[in-house]
């Protein structure tokens, strides 16, 4: 029955389907878990996203760490996470992470909560982060302000791969479509407005905003050459292959340059509803 069974469930459901298991391997949801976190580790979109994180510095949280695999990814590169889940799932939830942190033997700290009530003291956090964490928020306003209250002075947020829509009229187009949400009904998406004026009226800066092809972490697991292939096809129907594949080289001084900006112009023309976008913010030191 529609939305009658747990995350968990709906996890194992989509486990069980043999058409389904490059989904699941794409999102870390297979076994062991600690190979999974592994190669969540070494992909391409946790490399973009340690190009963006601030220099390790003490403390990290890790809202809606889920099967915790961007807590294994934040402690292997310095940092002491605390892990807030919700969910007390051997399979998706503080269980699972309970686990990993034990076979990985990582500084990771469970908390029990929501992001929307988070159990820490005020400025207790160089760095908050979040995966695929804002668009399940139940209240997006109290979240950030949450989020805002436990980041220390000059602390950054970071949140990762959420699901935007252009109207709110997109929003069961989006819902339809999605794997899982016909299953358990805990899916969202907010307009690209409604992230920015949350984070902004919760005191925090914003320092960048990642569209659908700016970066690998909000496109993975397409791959940056199939990334590349997709906003350079334009071009290739105009000039042909080889002119294209010379005149974009990555050996090239301009290269980046022509990509950053064909990336942009793919990203405006987007109105994929559900598709992905990432936030920097800080808290500005008083």
């Amino acid at each position: 029955m529609k939305g009658s069974i747990t995350w968990e469930q709906a996890v194992l459901w989509l486990r069980a389907q043999p058409e389904q298991q490059q989904l699941v391997r794409s999102c870390y949801y297979d076994d062991p878990l600690l190979e999974a976190a592994i190669r969540f580790e070494s992909s391409e979109e946790w490399q973009a996203t340690l190009a963006i994180l601030p220099r390790p510095a003490s403390r990290a949280l890790d809202l809606g760490a889920g099967r915790g695999i961007s807590s294994y990814a934040l402690a292997k590169a310095g940092w002491q996470v605390d892990a807030l889940e919700p969910d007390s799932s051997a399979i998706v939830g503080r269980g699972a992470i309970e686990q990993l942190a034990r076979e990985s033997a990582l500084p990771i700290r469970l908390l029990d909560g929501f992001a929307e009530q988070i159990p820490a003291q005020d400025d207790a956090y160089d760095l908050v982060y979040g995966r695929q964490v804002m668009h399940h928020a139940h209240n997006l306003r109290t979240m950030c302000n949450e989020i805002f209250r436990v980041l220390k002075p000059g602390g950054t947020f970071i949140a990762t791969r959420e699901h935007g829509i252009s109207k709110k009229e997109d929003l069961p187009t989006f819902l339809d479509n999605h794997p899982l949400h016909h299953l358990y009904c805990g899916e969202n998406a907010y307009l690209l407005t409604e992230y920015l004026s949350a984070l902004t009226n919760a005191g925090l800066q914003i320092t960048r905003t990642l569209g659908p092809m700016a970066s690998a972490i909000n496109y993975f697991p397409v791959t940056r050459q199939d990334w590349l292939n997709t906003i350079q096809s334009p071009i290739t129907r105009r000039l042909g292959y080889r002119i294209t594949r010379n005149l974009l080289s990555d050996r090239l001084p301009w290269s980046n340059f022509i990509n950053h900006y064909l990336a942009n112009r793919a990203d405006n023309k987007d109105q994929t509803p559900g598709r992905l976008h990432s936030f920097v913010a800080v808290k500005k030191s008083l």
